[in-house]
């Protein structure tokens, strides 16, 4: 029997969420318990404005990894694209190659396809300097290629890494390194996508066409006590938009300005005001007539294109702030005139380039394939990336390539959410990579022409479909070898090596066997000399740890903490498998969670109707680090019931009698429940998710049951 938890909050905690963030209560309750309770979390769950998002050039070697990729651009150089086989690689290859070609970039790509080794590797580097090659850009990949870029190097070519996976101890050089995982990348979020961090360095290109790129910047303000006497000055320094300094003097009337810091710290910079004749008339109050301050009034700018801000004071302004609403520390007139300067300097680069807007449009939606293929955890910038991807594929802006695909899988014209392209786009983009030819998945995106775009599609189904019989070959290996090596290794790990799986599924099978026996799990196969194995893992164990002790058997490896890659020669293989016997026991798990289910809010049956869907809506999207909603209902009533499926795996189908209305219910595989645990008007108690049902174009809610028990 499975164990329904319902964690314990009070009405406090519930409080707290509803004064803070104007959240309604059952919102409040589902944050509270899901332990979402601090305005830089809950910040992301309510909100859906890009502004939301981290600042591109708080990653400290952005503006090298820009100046050098616009360097190639003035000397007209060659630039390679070098990216990885799966989808976030794929979409990141894309991504870049779309925005460096849009600049006018002598630009080519390159995947590795076939037998081609994870990473950049000495026959690219080969072939480009035959191609006159300078600047090498990797993709989802080369954070562990130190050889291949020391290569490059020699070559006199230089490399930009753009990449998000767990970094070794020793780092490539000489490179210029993007990656919020390095621990000196400056970046305030590590968990994105390979393609999201693409991203970021192409929003950093965009704003170099600004003229504020690079150039350092003062804002300032000042406010006076009640009584007059003293000032409040506070001036902010930014360069690209991200905070370099800053100053606040509390100064009393009378006082010179050479005494304090001010002048010093403001030597130089074009300063900004909100208010210029206020601003100047109260800093001349405190340091007399003589000290002249060179302003720019921003307020008058701002207002033409925001009118209402027209006669609106910093003060009143701060109120108003969404983002000092979730960042207490944002609560100040200096931080509220940074958010404002912020919002109008991108305002100001989309009417400047009112391209951008469209392409940015087009790339959130490759970002978000990305951040749900690789199965980021869906927490902080991740959810804005989904949102504003999946919302712009809904709003009919499919972009080329992407729309094909979706009209193959019978999705366009579809509300589209993250399990739709989780379940239907990434498996069939993943195929082209599996099966060795991860070129196809990125001339999708890349093609001009529709007609060839249709006949791509058509091709990667047909991929896909291989990729399903091939996978389904190899997990009939694999399930015959499972309970044997986990008797082996003791219940901590499954090991299946079999020369008959396709290394294309070998991750596929590994995340299976994580599935359904709730430990790490490994599947290894052969490529003429080489063992090539992935690994899954689950219960708190990341997977680096382990592969960390082998490092020395492996030609490479590496990944992320819960899914990883490796190679090894093959005449190695009984040295692997000493080192499995040696540091296996050293795995520790956390209890397993398969037999227990976390119950989000109890729905009184009177509170059962169909607007719970907006607060479904409203979580979305679901997966990693955020499962869907499970709700709770006691003592609801049967009023029908039936068996349906043709398949050995049957279907339970039931209406649920709540009075005025009925709802009806699916319970997947619990067709045996019926007679069994319950009968038909019965009451039971119900743990369920609320979801739509679509059939022949109408779309009507329904509960989908996760467990049921007959009520006491």
């Amino acid at each position: 029997m499975k164990n329904w938890i319902k964690k314990k909050i009070t009405r406090e905690d519930v409080g707290s969420l509803y004064d803070k963030f104007g959240v309604n209560a059952l919102t409040a309750a589902i944050l509270a318990r899901r332990g979402i309770t601090e305005g830089a979390d809950v910040q992301f769950f309510l909100e859906d404005d890009l502004r939301f998002m981290h600042n591109p050039f708080l990653f400290a070697n952005m503006e090298d990894a820009v100046d050098r990729i616009l360097q190639a651009k003035d000397e007209g150089e060659n630039v390679l694209i070098f990216g990885d086989r799966d989808v976030d690689g794929i979409t990141s290859t894309a991504l870049l190659y779309d925005c460096l070609t849009s600049l006018g970039i002598n630009v080519s790509w390159r995947l590795p396809g076939g037998t081609d080794p994870y990473g950049l590797n000495k026959n690219a580097v080969d072939e480009f300097e035959k191609n006159f090659g300078s600047l090498v850009i990797t993709v989802d990949c080369g954070i562990s290629n130190v050889e291949e870029i020391a290569y490059a190097a020699e070559k006199g070519m230089d490399v930009i890494v753009i990449d998000h996976h767990t970094p070794p101890e020793v780092l490539p050089s000489p490179a210029i390194i993007v990656n919020p995982k390095c621990e000196d990348s400056g970046y305030p979020f590590k968990d994105i996508s390979g393609c999201a961090v693409v991203y970021k360095v192409v929003t950093a290109l965009r704003f170099a066409a600004s003229g504020l790129y690079k150039n350092e910047v003062a804002l300032l303000s000042a406010t006076a006590s009640p009584d007059g006497e003293d000032c409040l000055v506070e001036v902010l320094k930014l360069q690209n938009l991200v905070e370099k300094g800053s100053l606040s003097l509390k100064v009393r009337a009378g006082t010179s300005i050479s005494d304090t810091k001010l002048v010093d710290f403001l030597r130089g910079q074009q300063i900004f005001v909100w208010d210029e004749k206020s601003t100047a008339s109260l800093l001349s109050q405190i340091f007399g007539n003589g000290a002249e301050f060179n302003f720019m009034d921003l307020r008058g700018e701002v207002s033409k294109l925001f009118p209402s801000m027209a006669t609106e004071s910093l003060t009143s302004l701060k109120s108003k702030s969404k983002l000092a609403r979730y960042n207490p520390e944002q609560n100040t007139e200096i931080k509220g005139f940074f958010n404002i300067f912020v919002t109008f300097v991108n305002a100001q680069l989309l009417k400047q380039f009112p391209s951008y807007a469209k392409a940015n449009e087009r790339d959130l939606q490759l970002v978000a394939l990305a951040a749900l293929a690789d199965i980021m955890p869906l927490k902080n910038e991740n959810r804005i990336f989904i949102r504003h991807g999946i919302a712009s594929m809904n709003k009919g802006n499919a972009r080329e390539g992407l729309r094909e695909l979706l009209s193959m899988q019978g999705l366009l014209g579809k509300r589209i959410n993250a399990t739709d392209l989780s379940w239907n786009i990434n498996p069939a983009l993943n195929a082209t990579g599996r099966l060795g030819q991860p070129e196809i998945g990125l001339e999708l995106f890349l093609e001009k022409d529709a007609g060839k775009r249709t006949e791509i599609a058509r091709k990667i189904i047909e991929m896909n479909n291989e990729r399903k019989a091939l996978g389904s070959e190899g997990w009939n290996y694999a399930a015959m070898q499972a309970k044997e090596s986990i008797e082996k290794y003791g219940g901590k790990l499954c090991v299946i090596i079999d020369e008959r799986i396709n290394r294309g599924v070998s991750g596929t099978i590994a995340g299976k066997l994580v599935n359904v026996y709730d430990i790490p799990a490994m599947a290894i196969t052969f490529v003429d000399e080489n063992a090539i194995g992935s690994m899954r893992s689950c219960r708190g164990f990341e997977v680096l740890s382990l592969l960390d002790k082998m490092s020395d058997l492996f030609v490479s490896y590496g990944g992320h903490a819960y899914a990883a890659g490796f190679t090894f020669k093959k005449e190695r293989l009984n040295d692997f498998l000493a080192a499995l016997d040696k540091f296996v026991p050293e795995i520790e798990l956390s209890s397993s969670e398969a037999e227990q289910i976390n119950i989000d809010a109890e729905i009184p049956s009177d509170y059962l109707k169909p607007d719970l869907l907006s607060i479904v809506d409203d979580f979305e999207p679901y997966g990693e680090e955020n499962r869907e909603l499970t709700f709770m209902s006691r003592s609801l009533r049967i009023c029908d019931a039936a068996v349906i499926g043709k398949t050995e795996r049957q279907h339970l189908k039931l209406t649920f009698d709540l009075g005025r209305t009925k709802w009806p219910a699916m319970y997947w595989g619990g067709a045996e429940s019926l007679h069994r645990d319950f009968d038909k008007g019965d009451l039971v108690d119900v743990l369920y998710q609320v979801g739509r049902n679509c059939f022949n174009g109408v779309e009507t809610p329904q509960l989908i049951i996760t467990d049921i028990r007959k009520s006491l």
